[in-house]
């Protein structure tokens, strides 16, 4: 399993690395002239509805009304939407395989892509708004608070996945590619953590995201020991 792409499709970040991240990715016209149609259109749409928040957090800062605490107002959407995005890319196999449109699988690696995207906003808020690039006041809040720990832990994670994720190095890593992307459930459960942590009163966004990647994955387990056992007997 893996974040941003499978196997069967290449991956999120064509050479050059940033130019990449603005465009879908080419990927390999399905037989199915219906569904590449779709691809076709739900590409863009996605792509367009997946700046939306962005979007809106611009237009609230244009007009004055990100609230008393700007800074905390914009580090918290945008870490909101991180979470988001990185629970909708571990959605997509399992509702591939529930409802049999292979289709999916094309919007995954930019849903993955706006994942990164969405933390890398969250890190450089707190980077530049609320630390002024102060990196001895960085290195300190790292060490010493535990949810800035797991979250910067969650975002260094991230980095190789995009880096990785070009048709290139599929090619070039083989089998490490696919374990290398296995990293993405690590990053999800920091993700969770680093909302639990942060948060000092009411859990229940928190736990309602941990509640979702728990099913995402205990699906994965679950997939995984059924294909497991299939293919055993079918071996005897």
């Amino acid at each position: 399993m893996s974040f941003f792409s499978t196997p069967s499709f290449g991956g999120y970040l064509p050479e050059p690395l940033v130019p990449a991240f603005f465009r879908a990715s080419a990927i390999p016209a399905m037989t199915h002239r219906p569904t590449h149609r779709f691809s076709f259109i739900g590409k863009p749409l996605i792509f367009m509805a997946s700046l939306l928040p962005l979007a809106w957090l611009c237009w609230l800062a244009w007009q004055d009304r990100l609230g008393v605490n700007p800074v905390e107002t914009l580090s918290h959407r945008t870490g909101d939407w991180s979470l988001r995005f990185l629970l909708l890319t571990l959605a997509v196999t399992p509702l591939r395989r529930l409802s049999g449109w292979n289709g999916l699988q094309k919007f995954r690696r930019m849903l993955g892509l706006f994942a990164f995207f969405y933390v890398c906003l969250h890190f450089g808020v707190y980077l530049i708004f609320d630390q002024f690039f102060d990196w001895a006041g960085i290195v300190e809040d790292v060490a010493k608070r535990p949810y800035i720990t797991v979250g910067f832990a969650g975002w260094l994670l991230l980095i190789p996945l995009a880096v990785t994720s070009t048709n290139g190095m599929i090619k070039r890593l083989g089998r490490n590619w696919q374990r290398l992307h296995r990293l993405v459930y690590v990053i999800g459960a920091l993700g969770v953590l680093h909302y639990l942590w942060l948060v000092k009163a009411d859990l229940t966004e928190p736990l309602l995201y941990g509640g979702i990647l728990g099913v995402l994955l205990g699906y994965r387990l679950w997939w995984w020991r059924t294909h497991s056992a299939t293919i055993s007997r079918s071996t005897r």
